[in-house]
């Protein structure tokens, strides 16, 4: 007859990321989200009247800037180690 073969006990299944990571994501996500949420408006119901509005400091410098720092974020959260140990 056929030998029984043992069976190795089954690994609990982990995340990818730690808290650590969900964190950074999260915090690299809101301010995405807020980047996007600055640029949003200044149009003009008229389009015969120009408006200057989307010129101003928080559409041009601010929000382009929150975006950018946003996706840092995001690259540095994947990249983190949380399980590294410091020497």
């Amino acid at each position: 007859m056929g030998k029984k073969k043992k069976q190795a006990p089954k690994k609990q299944r982990e995340f990818v990321f730690q808290k650590k990571n969900y964190i950074f994501l999260f915090i690299g996500l809101g301010l995405i989200a807020l980047g996007f949420i600055l640029m949003s408006g200044g149009g003009s119901d008229d389009p015969n009247v120009f408006n200057e509005d989307i010129y101003n400091f928080r559409r041009i410098r601010l929000a382009p800037t929150l975006v950018l720092i946003g996706l840092g974020i995001q690259i540095y959260a994947i990249l983190l180690n949380p399980n590294k140990k410091k020497k």
